[in-house]
């Protein structure tokens, strides 16, 4: 019976001793020291696409009716003649961005009272042909477009661009703390966590004089078309990393 007892002791010690040492493993598995570090790239490059958005408005204070005939017709033309000037095989494009209809009203005193109805049609155009920018504008503005509300620059490549300056920042990063970890007598044995992102400033496009008053400026003459300077376009990559150490 004795030797039962001290035989089933033994075995209850062995599977705690098995048992204690299997935690501290995990435990130190869990609390594995690493470095924190944080890494950009940056590039300038020329822009090489447009984004320009048109508005068309027209007005009637009698019928919505007229005022949606007109804009149909002056939104027809603009289309046309932007489609002309344009590369669709390079992904060149032009669509309506937002389309609205709606009575105007002013106010005397608390009074609301009907001024006129408004139809305006927001287009985009996008296209690689920079240097017909501002002859697309004047064309607008000729035909009876009203407004030039935004003008972008962008680069065309932009996915390969970000994927190679997300490359250097990783690359920059692993080194520092391939530094520090030596810094300390350690060395980096694994990634713990990573996070990545792209962004872009536009350094430098820009139009050169209001656009709205383009026409009331004589500014529109055929043999000379709005000047417009589509500048460079900088992409940063950040990196934020945690590295294992031993």
């Amino acid at each position: 019976m004795k030797k039962v007892l001290v035989s089933a002791l033994l075995a209850g010690l062995l599977i705690g001793g098995l048992a204690t040492q299997a935690g501290v493993v995990n435990n130190n598995n869990d609390e594995r020291g690493y470095i924190s570090v944080s890494a950009s790239a940056n590039k300038e490059i020329a822009s090489d696409v447009a984004e320009i958005s048109i508005e068309i408005q027209t007005f009637d204070s009698k019928s919505m009716q007229n005022a949606t005939t007109e804009n149909r017709e002056i939104s027809d033309k603009v289309y046309s003649a932007i489609k002309a000037m344009i590369n669709p095989a390079n992904g060149d494009f032009v669509k309506t961005a937002d389309f609205n209809a709606s009575p105007i009203y002013n106010y005397s005193g608390s009074k609301r009272v009907f001024d006129k109805y408004q139809v305006s049609n927001s287009i985009i155009v996008r296209t690689k042909n920079i240097n017909d920018v501002g002859a697309i504008i004047d064309k607008a503005l000729a035909l009876g477009a009203t407004n030039i509300s935004n003008l972008n620059f962008t680069v065309s490549n932009y996915d390969a661009q970000c994927d190679e300056l997300l490359t250097q920042a990783t690359q920059k990063a692993k080194a520092q703390a391939d530094a520090v970890a030596k810094s300390v007598f350690s060395s980096v044995t694994g990634i713990k966590s990573i996070s990545a992102s792209c962004s872009t400033t536009n350094s430098s496009a820009r139009i050169h004089y209001n656009l709205l008053n383009a026409k009331a400026e004589g500014a529109m003459a055929a043999d000379s078309a709005t000047p417009i300077e589509s500048g460079t376009v900088k992409i940063y990559a950040n990196v934020n990393t945690n590295f294992y150490v031993k």
